[in-house]
């Protein structure tokens, strides 16, 4: 009996062992390091709040002010950065300045909705991560936002702005006065 509630208890740790790995956290995963080697990517990435958390692919949403904007798939807004390069892809953000925009990882094989997977790239950072590009571009969230929706983040400094599902920058939308325009 004894040895028959010791093999239940390890089966049941193994399988919500195994249901805990059901979402990709695609911030510890790094295809160019063995596994074991990915949480210090995790650790070297600067301290930020919620958005940088667990990406498992990307979507796109609907955004009252801005229109259509890519979001990782829990729902953060993803940025880009007027003082990068798209052609070829490289990244300005460094230091303090990824403290409030965290690079997004990029992984092979992430789900993807919404967007042309032609337009999916990556860099590689100086520190090895590999960072997300969407149409060359490298993408961010902004620490600045609270929860999965906002976009706080659009226009800062003049130099950052939400993704559209094309890779360009999203514009605020222009409401339509239901007058048909008369």
């Amino acid at each position: 009996m004894r040895k028959f509630v010791l093999t239940l208890a390890v089966a049941a740790a193994a399988a919500l062992s195994l249901s805990a790995c059901g979402a990709i956290d695609l911030t510890k995963q790094n295809t160019d390091q063995p596994a074991a080697a990915a949480p210090a990517t995790t650790a070297a990435a600067p301290a930020s709040p919620a958005p940088a958390a667990g990406v498992a692919g990307l979507k796109v949403a609907r955004n009252d002010t801005l229109g259509t904007v890519v979001t990782d798939w829990k729902g953060w807004t993803l940025y880009r950065f007027e003082k990068d390069a798209p052609k070829p892809s490289k990244s300005n953000c460094e230091g303090e300045c990824l403290k409030q925009w965290p690079a997004v990882p990029y992984a092979e094989n992430m789900k993807i909705e919404g967007v042309d997977q032609k337009l999916i790239g990556k860099i590689t950072r100086g520190d090895g991560s590999l960072q997300l590009t969407i149409n060359g571009w490298p993408a961010y969230r902004f620490a600045g936002d609270a929860k999965p929706g906002d976009a706080k983040g659009q226009g800062v400094g003049g130099t950052w702005f939400a993704f559209t599902p094309e890779g360009k920058k999203a514009q605020a939308v222009v409401a339509d006065a239901g007058n048909g325009g008369y």
